[in-house]
């Protein structure tokens, strides 16, 4: 049969089809074919190694401490087999292995080693800050090495007991606080107009885009949020370190002279203004930590076990009666969104599953969030209404940031918790609509038409705002101003007036928040437990379970993969099967505002009341 060029594209596709499929097969069996020798390995080798007398847990984080991984597990992995090997470590993860630790008799102290540790927010750091200390409370050491501490690693290592640098390392403490860029200029000479219409004085989110410098407003609560973050970071350094009130600001003040005294040697003064025990190479901590504990000859050093290790060893318990924890991280969309953000939909469906759980008794909403949607705010928030009326406790645990839209989904809670440093508040509201009018005429592009109403074409963003849409906009930020001050005055028992005083778009600690009747309690996670507990009145005998989108049964496989497998494999071969390296983060600051702003000229989106801060820990 005579093959025309129609059948011979037809004929290409298919064998291409064939060649992809087939391609898929032979690497989804040759991943199922190591699963199997993996499991074969770890049966045959008698299981994971048990863990003798004297043991080191070598508390090695990775990457950035985030509430919730993104992605799935098959996700993280073919990322990794890519090279792409950015890690995270959950805060829950944490506070089980020291909680774990610290009661098991063979472990017999912690090593804290916080080269690979990446960003992090204050009030994260001071809930593993507090971990350390109650392992510590049960007799057991902990001692902290570095290379180099940054602000963050060293708020953690000063919480061990003995703090040891390499001879060439820095402690880096630069305070709290951050220059914006600002657009202004810029989009003028591209011929972008930035049109943004808000409710709130304070309310600083697009203020990058339509000015050079910070206005008055935002530079105030900006000073008085930072200083005082900046005070609960050294009052706990100092406490912690056994120093002298004021001593780091004294320290910071003084630094040129007190360099020029130790002769330049950075690593000198840290241990000059008592922030560390001693210098040491890394193989003089080794000589250390081998005269305190046991040698294992296997290694050649002392006996430890890693963090990831002990983690993998420990099993959840899923019978008893259960408080129910719902990560709600990142910003917040409207529909379904993946593990690490939020999605109305997708966040209230966790909630009502946590609802219908005749097995959960309580519910624990722990948010991380600068906001985004108000729309999708809502749907969470009401979801969270409805548990209450249902009659089961709902308590609010905010973490490094819970504004803006963070707050609204925490305004249905019996109880919000906040940390004394966590960034909230931020009731404001604001829509923001580029346009490019400018930069097509003088490309010599212009636009006509016709429409059946006024409203038509009206996200075209080559032409200029309409007058009437923008006061249409206005009107309808307005509202939804109107109706969060007055959710958030019936959450406080208070009035919309008492709380238009404290929002306007303004952010606070967690302490001001509490002196301005905008959260309940100063507290940890912990206690947000606690107390969801003793509302649904459990007693002491219960169970966390973290209500997630349940895995595929792929990547459930990938997550057996990812965990006990790889840590047989890294004992019989002394090796680990997947890469952890951190590499630096690809895009720059200014590529992500501009980005942004070029997402917010989506159809739709513009128009949407936007509850967002444009906050992160510091």
């Amino acid at each position: 049969m005579k093959l025309t060029p129609f059948r011979w594209v037809g004929k290409g596709l298919q064998l291409l089809w064939s060649g992809l499929d087939m391609g898929r097969k032979f690497i989804l069996n040759l991943l199922l074919l190591a699963v199997l020798i993996a499991i074969i390995v770890s049966l045959l080798s008698g299981g994971v190694k048990k863990i003798e007398d004297k043991t080191v847990l070598v508390l090695n984080f990775k990457g950035a401490l985030v509430e919730q991984h993104t992605g799935s597990a098959r996700e993280t992995l073919l990322a990794e087999a890519r090279g792409d090997t950015q890690k995270t470590t959950q805060l829950r993860d944490i506070l089980l292995v020291l909680e774990q630790a610290g009661k098991d008799p063979k472990v017999g102290s912690a090593l804290l080693l916080l080269d690979d540790m990446g960003a992090t927010g204050l009030p994260m750091l001071r809930e593993v800050a507090s971990a350390l200390e109650r392992f510590k409370a049960n007799g057991k050491t902990v001692v902290a090495w570095g290379s180099s501490y940054d602000q963050r690693q060293y708020l953690l290592a000063a919480h061990a007991n003995e703090v040891y640098l390499h001879p060439m390392g820095t402690v880096m403490m630069t305070g709290f606080g951050k220059y914006r860029n600002y657009y202004r200029d810029a989009l003028d000479k591209l011929g972008i107009t930035v049109n943004l219409l808000k409710v709130g004085t304070y309310k600083s989110f697009a203020e990058p885009y339509i000015a050079n410098e910070p206005s008055p407003a935002a530079a105030e609560a900006d000073a008085f949020l930072y200083n005082a973050m900046w005070k609960t970071y050294t009052d706990d350094v100092e406490k912690a370190r056994q120093l002298p009130a004021d001593a780091i600001m004294q320290g910071i003040n003084r630094l040129p002279e007190l360099l020029k005294t130790a002769n330049g040697d950075i690593a000198q003064l840290a241990l000059n203004m008592k922030l560390v025990d001693g210098l040491k190479t890394r193989d003089e901590l080794r000589d250390l930590m081998l005269k305190r504990s046991a040698r294992d000859e296997q290694i050649k050093s002392f006996r430890q076990i890693s963090f990831d290790e002990y983690l993998s060893r420990q099993k959840p318990a899923f019978s008893g009666d259960a408080v129910g924890v719902i990560v709600a991280a990142g910003e917040i969309s409207e529909g379904i969104a993946p593990p690490g953000s939020i999605g109305g939909l997708s966040t209230a469906n966790l909630i009502r599953k946590a609802r219908e759980d005749d097995g959960v008794k309580a519910i624990v909403l722990r948010v991380d969030s600068p906001g985004g949607s108000a729309f999708g705010s809502e749907l969470i928030r009401r979801e969270l209404e409805i548990t209450r009326k249902a009659g089961k406790p709902v308590v609010v645990s905010m973490g490094n940031v819970a504004a803006s839209g963070g707050y609204w989904i925490s305004m249905a809670a019996d109880e919000v918790i906040a940390d004394a440093a966590t960034i909230t508040g931020s009731i404001g509201v604001i829509a923001i609509l580029p346009t490019a009018e400018k930069a097509t005429e003088r490309l010599g592009i212009h636009t006509a038409g016709t429409t059946t109403t006024w409203l038509g074409d009206t996200f075209n963003p080559l032409r200029p705002l309409n007058p009437k849409f923008a006061e249409l906009l206005q009107s309808s930020i307005n509202h939804t101003y109107a109706e969060f001050t007055g959710k958030a005055a019936l959450a406080r028992k208070t009035t919309p007036e008492k709380i238009d005083a404290v929002a306007q778009g303004r952010v606070w600690t967690g302490v001001q928040a509490k002196e301005r009747g905008l959260i309940d309690t100063i507290g940890s996670f912990g206690d947000a437990i606690r107390s969801a507990a003793a509302k649904a009145k459990m007693g002491n005998d219960y169970r966390i379970s973290y209500i997630e989108k349940e895995p595929s049964k792929v990547d459930r496989i990938f997550e057996l993969f990812n965990t006990q497998i790889a840590v047989s494999l890294q004992h019989q071969f002394k090796l680990a099967m997947l890469p952890t390296a951190v590499p630096p983060a690809a895009a720059t600051q200014i590529l992500d505002d501009l980005s942004w702003l070029s997402d917010v000229r989506k159809e739709g989106k513009a128009f949407a009341a936007i509850t967002h801060c444009l906050c992160t820990a510091p």
